[in-house]
């Protein structure tokens, strides 16, 4: 297992700059072809790490749901924000997940020194930079990622339950051959992202 300590390189070179408060922010959904891309921005107290923090992709579903209960308790701040898929369509999944990663550092209630982000940069008024793989290497991305995917993972099982028979609540909108069998089968849901699935059936419907 990684230790939390581990995942704490660039938050010490930041400390050293003499940045106190340090945003980590992620994102989750980019990739689905239904339901929305949502984004975490979060200030962690440095001096009391939660052990576990990891990548969310890397942590069990039942310990990811404990770890992100814990990260909202002990957050100096925290903000969680979503673009549906409707402003995906709109906007494109890129400037979606970068216009929802500033609404959620915006919505922040205390100000950061300084923005890190997973793979990405953010036109912000705050100091930002991206770390490829930062879910994996930044203990701040990591606790984000954790908050984003919690979150939007108990958004699509609601959505299972809204529009069954695609099978939302174990496949969280991604086109596993179930799902897009169900696609073109049942036809696309409202929370389908159009640009997406043109591939599958006519978005148009």
């Amino acid at each position: 297992m990684v230790h939390a300590s581990e995942l704490m390189r660039y938050e010490h070179e930041l400390m050293a700059q003499g940045c106190r408060y340090i945003c980590g922010v992620d994102e989750v959904g980019r990739g689905p072809l239904a339901g929305p891309v949502t984004c975490a921005a979060v200030i962690m107290p440095l001096d009391d790490l939660i052990e576990g923090v990891n990548d969310s992709k890397k942590v069990a579903k039942k310990k990811r749901e404990r770890l992100a209960e814990l990260i909202k308790e002990k957050a100096v701040a925290y903000c969680v924000a979503s673009y549906d898929s409707r402003k995906i369509d709109e906007m494109n999944i890129l400037a979606a997940t970068k216009a929802c990663m500033a609404e959620a550092v915006a919505g922040l209630a205390v100000t950061p020194d300084v923005v890190i982000v997973d793979a990405l940069t953010l036109d912000i008024p705050v100091r930002t930079f991206g770390i490829v793989h930062g879910d994996a290497q930044s203990y701040s991305i990591a606790a984000a990622s954790i908050l984003a995917k919690v979150e939007r993972d108990a958004y699509m099982t609601g959505m299972d339950e809204v529009y069954p028979g695609y099978g939302f609540s174990s496949n969280a909108g991604y086109g596993t051959a179930a799902h897009i069998a169900a696609l073109k089968e049942l036809g696309p849901t409202p929370i389908h992202r159009r640009t997406f699935i043109g591939h599958f059936v006519d978005a148009d419907e």
